[in-house]
């Protein structure tokens, strides 16, 4: 019986603390992550305005394919003319 009082005070003496401070640190972490979340969800939410003008910068970004492929077009020809 002895030995079952010395096994019960190395637990609450030596166990329980580590234990203790094992879960704190999880805990830390945890909170951690949490704070880094919430900052990427307010970004994230920052960057749903920003897209809110997209369809007229991909026409811009179209309407100026058009005129480089107009521009390289000519130039192909200049060359091939050259070339030929």
């Amino acid at each position: 019986m002895t030995l079952w009082w010395i096994g019960n005070a190395i637990l609450l003496v030596i166990v329980v603390p580590v234990l203790v401070a094992l879960l704190n640190r999880v805990l830390a972490a945890l909170e951690r992550i949490r704070h880094a979340t919430d900052d990427i969800l307010v970004g994230g939410v920052g960057l749903t305005g920003e897209l809110d003008n997209t369809p007229e910068m991909l026409a811009v970004t179209d309407s100026t394919v058009r005129a480089v492929t107009v521009g390289a077009t000519r130039y192909a020809g200049s060359v091939a003319k050259l070339l030929g």
